[in-house]
C-alpha cells in the first residue's frame, strides 16, 4: 500500500508539471507533437499560450513595431572652482627676546599675557659694575672738558701752545667715546622688547644666570595672523598675491574670516607636488593666536565641462561614447570622462548645453539612424514620463 501511494503522488506531480510546461513554455505542444505525443487536452492547453503570444504580436504590429528610448538634455558643470586646505597660523611678527649680555637676572618687569610696547624694558641684569664704569667715564670726560676749556683760554694769552690745546681736545674726544661705551654696556644690562605685542610664558626667574642665548620671553604681534597652507600644483598658475581667501579657525567653526594671499613660494615641493602659500588674516579682536589650525577656502573661475547622465555613457573598442539626437538622427559622440559623480558624469566632448543625449534604449541605435522624438506632441505620454526626460523612438 505504501508503494502504491508513492506511485500515485509521483504521477500527480508529473501530470501537474506537464500541464505547467505546456501552459507557460511556448512551443511545448509542438515539441510533443514532434515526438508523436498528441491528445486533444494537450492541444487545448498548448494552444492558449500560443494564441496569447499571437495576440501580443498583433498588438505590437498595431503599435508600429517601434521601441522607445529616453533622452535627457546635457548640462554644464564646473570643476576646479574651489580649493579647500588646512593651514597653520602664526603671528605676523614674532620674536624670542634674549639678553645682550651675560649675568644674573635681577628683576622681570612683565608677566605672561601682558601687552608690551616696542622699546619697553621687560627685565634687568645686575649692573653695579657697569654703573661704576659709566660714572668713572663721566668724570674723566668732565675733567677733559675742563682742561680743554682752560687751555683754550690760556691759548688766547699765548700761555700754552696750539699743540697742547690740540692734545687736550683729543683727550676729550677719547673720554667721550669711553663714556659712550660705558653707557652702552650699562644699557645692555636691560632686556628690551624689540616690538609691540603680547608676552608669552616667561621661562626664567630673578636670580638666574643668563647668557646671550637664554630666552627671556617670546613676544607675538597678533594684529594679523599668517596662515601657511599647501595647494596642488595644478593651482600654481591660478594663485596671485592679493587674491582674497576665506578661512575658518578650527577652534571657532562658526565664524568666517576674510583675508588675502600674502606670499607664494617660488617652487613646488617635489615630494608632495604641492606649493606653499601664505595668507594674511586680520585679527582686530585678538581672538586668534599663533599655532592655530585653519580651514582655508579659495574660489576660482574653474573649468567648464559638459555633464551627462551616468546611464548615457557607452563603451566600445574605441573607448567611451554617448548617443546624441540631432535633426531626427542619432549621432555617436566620443567622450573622455573627466569626473564621475553619482548623479552626473563630466566629460570632455563636443557636446553643447541642451543637447539631447540618449540614456535608455541605446541598443537599437546606429550612427546616422533616423530617430523620431515620440510623445513630444502627445500630452498623455509627456505627463507619464518623469520631468526633465523625453522619450524617443528609433526607426529600425
Amino acid at each position: 500500500m505504501r508503494f502504491v501511494r508513492q506511485l500515485i503522488i509521483c504521477l500527480v506531480l508529473l501530470v501537474a508539471g506537464l500541464g505547467l510546461w505546456l501552459k507557460f513554455v511556448p512551443g511545448a505542444g509542438a515539441t510533443l507533437a514532434a515526438i508523436g505525443v498528441s491528445h486533444p487536452l494537450i492541444d487545448a492547453i498548448a494552444a492558449k499560450p500560443a494564441g496569447e503570444a499571437a495576440a501580443g504580436a498583433g498588438e505590437r504590429r498595431q503599435g508600429g513595431g517601434q521601441r522607445s528610448v529616453v533622452v535627457e538634455p546635457s548640462g554644464v558643470a564646473v570643476i576646479n572652482d574651489r580649493l579647500n586646505a588646512i593651514g597653520n597660523g602664526e603671528a605676523i611678527r614674532s620674536v624670542t627676546v634674549t639678553p645682550s649680555a651675560t649675568g644674573n637676572l635681577t628683576e622681570v618687569l612683565v608677566r605672561s599675557g601682558d601687552r608690551v610696547e616696542e622699546g619697553q624694558v621687560i627685565a634687568r641684569l645686575d649692573s653695579d659694575e657697569q654703573t661704576i664704569a659709566a660714572e668713572q667715564a663721566r668724570l674723566t670726560r668732565d675733567s677733559a672738558q675742563e682742561k680743554v676749556t682752560r687751555y683754550r683760554n690760556l691759548g688766547s694769552a699765548a700761555a700754552v701752545t696750539a699743540v697742547e690745546v690740540r692734545d687736550a681736545e683729543i683727550a676729550l674726544q677719547t673720554a667721550e667715546l669711553a663714556l659712550r661705551t660705558a653707557e652702552l654696556d650699562l644699557k645692555r644690562r636691560e632686556v628690551i622688547a624689540p616690538l609691540s605685542g603680547i608676552v608669552g610664558i616667561i621661562p626664567v626667574n630673578p636670580g638666574d644666570y643668563v647668557t646671550t642665548s637664554t630666552a627671556i620671553a617670546s613676544v607675538d604681534d597678533r594684529s594679523e595672523i599668517l596662515v601657511d597652507f599647501w595647494v596642488p600644483e595644478r593651482f600654481s598658475n591660478k594663485i596671485a598675491v592679493g587674491q582674497p581667501v576665506t578661512a575658518t579657525a578650527i577652534a571657532e567653526p562658526g565664524k568666517t574670516l576674510a583675508g588675502a594671499i600674502h606670499a607664494i613660494d617660488n617652487r613646488v615641493d617635489q615630494a608632495s607636488r604641492t606649493l606653499r602659500v601664505r595668507a594674511r588674516i586680520e585679527n582686530p579682536e585678538d581672538r586668534l593666536r599663533g599655532g592655530m589650525s585653519f580651514s582655508v577656502t579659495m574660489t576660482f573661475d574653474g573649468d567648464r565641462y559638459p555633464a551627462v547622465n551616468p546611464l548615457a555613457i557607452q563603451w566600445s573598442a574605441d573607448g567611451s561614447f554617448v548617443w546624441r539626437v540631432v535633426d531626427g538622427r542619432s549621432e555617436k559622440v566620443p567622450v573622455h570622462i573627466v569626473q564621475r559623480n553619482p548623479d552626473k558624469v563630466l566629460v570632455d566632448a563636443g557636446l553643447s548645453e541642451g543637447d539631447e543625449v540618449v540614456m535608455e534604449g541605446v541598443q537599437q541605435l546606429r550612427d546616422g539612424g533616423a530617430v523620431r522624438i515620440a510623445g513630444r506632441d502627445q500630452d498623455n505620454g509627456a505627463a507619464a514620463r518623469p520631468q526633465g526626460f523625453k522619450a524617443a523612438e528609433a526607426t529600425p
